[in-house]
């Protein structure tokens, strides 16, 4: 799609210097955002799911470039355990809820089991219909006991995961992003939709909507995502003022030991320091 607007390419791209200063702007309302977050004691749950490959990582470290690590942090879990399996399915996500004063990203959730486990066969017939039955319910508590709740599905063609998949598999930098998983994923694409779909028909709901990111362009949907984040929580601004910095300790007596006495690590780029 051609646009006229000239933030943008021939080819509907938002062009980069429109598009960082869109991300910087984002990106102060996200420190905005935390602060509320922190003096409110929100508890604040967001969760990406979608296709591999399609610019879930990336949304997650714009959002949080600017952040504190202690106030928003991310759960990327792996494989369970063998203890973890033997657990009610959901007890490892609940420790990892946030509480108060914290938001999580979780980059990919208990929708596994309504994803690859069931794709991939890693769940019984039983244990899928059960994740179908009691999902709703689990997420009604979390909204109910106060947790903000909000879910992502990010949609990529079938089409644009294929150039994404080419382009890592050439690049030695991203190679390691293309699992066995991911291998996979990209054979079974229509089971994948068949599961997806019926994952929305029974959680798609009410009080834990699912929101779709149209993810085919990267820029595109890392704008729209944080906008949008940014739009399901009413926040103020409080940000402190700028403080008056202390002026720094004069040097006395104290007489430091030789700098060429420390172990330096090889200047390649530029030279060591004569003082620290």
């Amino acid at each position: 799609m051609v646009s006229s607007d000239d933030r943008y390419k021939d080819n509907g791209v938002i062009k980069r210097k429109h598009y960082e200063r869109e991300l910087n702007r984002l990106q102060e309302e996200l420190v905005k955002l935390q602060y509320w977050v922190k003096e409110e004691g929100l508890r604040v749950c967001a969760v990406f799911e979608g296709r591999d490959a399609a610019g879930k990582g990336g949304v997650i470290k714009r959002i949080t470039r600017r952040l504190n690590p202690r106030v928003v942090r991310v759960e990327a879990l792996g494989t369970p355990t063998e203890r973890e399996q033997g657990q009610w399915y959901y007890q490892r996500y609940v420790e990892r809820l946030p509480t108060a004063g914290e938001m999580v990203l979780f980059d990919r959730s208990w929708y596994n089991r309504a994803g690859v486990d069931r794709v991939m066969g890693y769940c019984t017939e039983e244990e899928y219909e059960e994740f179908l039955r009691t999902c709703p319910e689990f997420e009604r508590m979390l909204v109910e006991s106060g947790t903000i709740l909000i879910k992502y599905w990010f949609s990529i063609s079938d089409e644009e995961q294929e150039r994404r998949f080419q382009r890592r598999n050439a690049d030695p930098k991203r190679r390691w992003k293309l699992s066995p998983m991911d291998l996979e994923a990209r054979a079974r694409w229509q089971e994948y939709s068949r599961a997806k779909d019926e994952m929305f028909a029974h959680t798609d709901t009410e009080h834990a909507p699912w929101y779709v990111v149209h993810a085919d362009v990267k820029k595109h949907a890392r704008l729209n995502c944080i906008s949008h984040l940014l739009d399901q929580i009413d926040y103020e601004d409080l940000t402190p003022e700028p403080i008056e910095l202390p002026p720094r300790e004069q040097r006395g007596e104290y007489e430091r030991p030789p700098i060429d006495s420390q172990h330096w690590v090889p200047a390649r780029f530029g030279e060591n320091p004569t003082a620290d």
